[in-house]
């Protein structure tokens, strides 16, 4: 009988471990949806068959169905969620959880009161919840939660040297035994039973720790040979102030600041270039009519103007006049040689030839 006991207990817990974490792996495909609605029913059962006092005893241990399954179900998809989805969908697994650990007693409470109130009987099945049991397991989760995902950083210091296993290991059964000593202390402490549930529950964890402990090892190396899904380390405090959230934020936006910085520069620069391009071209567009005889140009009030006046009026070019090498010689032509062809231009000593000079003598004499 004992052993019939066991083997469904164990393969309850088998079937709910394995039906969270393979809820879990579906979010690439499906989102976290499904993730999320699951985590809410078996919060859900986990209320419910816990007021009914659902328990199993083995070997003088006392196995209580809602929190040996059912919530270390949720402790191991809070556990996979926050390794591998990082603080922020954390704490919606923790609302969840959480929300829903209150809502459910409310909801029984209510049904009762309203069978009170219209002279029917309690209903059976739905168990009458405790308030003092209720608010020791809504306060005791959200402490475990977050006191998981701290002792998951903390054991994954570098100088620690933890295999992946044994931090695994250590975290799951450091969170299960916080748990026993959080909810029974709130719960039980001053009653006759408080240190034999505190024994027995310590004891229960530690195995369940074993039975739970392949499930979560074997789901973590699996997702993380997983192309994209990595293991990675984060603050300690990750899960309060949202370190890990903010450090990749503020990354991003450095790198997007710096990135619009150099696209602005870009900017800038072509923006210099074409004001300086527009400051020196300035484009005559159009037939513009000339004289073939004076090249004077006709504006469009059809008076003409000299080539030059008109082009410093539709332009910004100046003008500053010269003389060409053509008009020179046409104009100017004793001046042409002197400054076109030096080389032409005769020099004439004082004497042409000896022959001159004999000559003045002569003429003399």
């Amino acid at each position: 009988m004992i052993i019939n006991e066991i083997l469904i207990l164990i393969i309850e817990a088998m079937a709910v471990y394995f039906l969270v974490l393979w809820a879990h792996s579906l979010r690439h495909r499906f989102g976290y949806v499904l993730f999320y609605a699951l985590m809410g029913g078996v919060t859900a059962i986990m209320s419910w068959v816990t007021d009914a006092g659902t328990a199993v005893q083995v070997g003088g241990i006392t196995f209580v169905i809602g929190s040996t399954v059912f919530y270390t179900s949720l402790l191991l998809s809070v556990f996979v969620v926050y390794v591998f989805d990082g603080p922020r969908d954390t704490r919606i697994a923790i609302s969840t959880i959480v929300g829903v650990s209150a809502i459910v007693p409310i909801i029984a409470a209510v049904l009762h009161i309203q069978m009170d109130l219209i002279g029917n009987a309690r209903i059976a099945y739905v168990p009458l919840p405790s308030l003092r049991i209720n608010l020791s397991s809504v306060l005791a989760a959200l402490v475990d939660l977050i006191f998981l995902a701290m002792t998951w950083e903390f054991l994954g210091k570098p100088n620690l040297n933890l295999k992946l296993w044994s931090r695994a290991f250590l975290t799951l059964l450091g969170v299960m035994w916080l748990d026993v000593f959080l909810f029974a202390t709130m719960a039980f402490a001053g009653t006759p039973s408080y240190l034999s549930i505190m024994k027995g529950s310590l004891i229960s964890r530690f195995v369940i720790s074993l039975f739970a402990f392949p499930f979560l090892c074997g789901y973590l190396y699996w997702q993380n040979k997983r192309t994209g899904v990595v293991i990675e380390n984060r603050p300690v405090l990750a899960i309060l102030k949202q370190v890990a959230e903010i450090e990749i934020e503020l990354s991003q936006a450095q790198q997007e600041i710096e990135r619009r910085k150099r696209v602005e520069k870009e900017r800038d620069a072509i923006i210099q270039e074409l004001k300086k391009t527009l400051s020196e071209v300035k484009t005559l567009r159009g037939l513009l009519p000339i004289c073939s005889h004076c090249k004077k140009i006709r504006d469009d009030n059809g008076y003409w103007n000299q080539i030059e006046a008109y082009i410093q009026k539709h332009s910004d070019a100046e003008f500053s006049h010269g003389i060409c090498q053509d008009c020179v010689k046409r104009y100017y032509p004793d001046l042409y040689d002197d400054i076109y062809e030096p080389e032409k231009v005769e020099i004439k000593p004082p004497f042409s030839s000896i022959t001159d000079n004999v000559s003045c003598a002569k003429t003399t004499d």
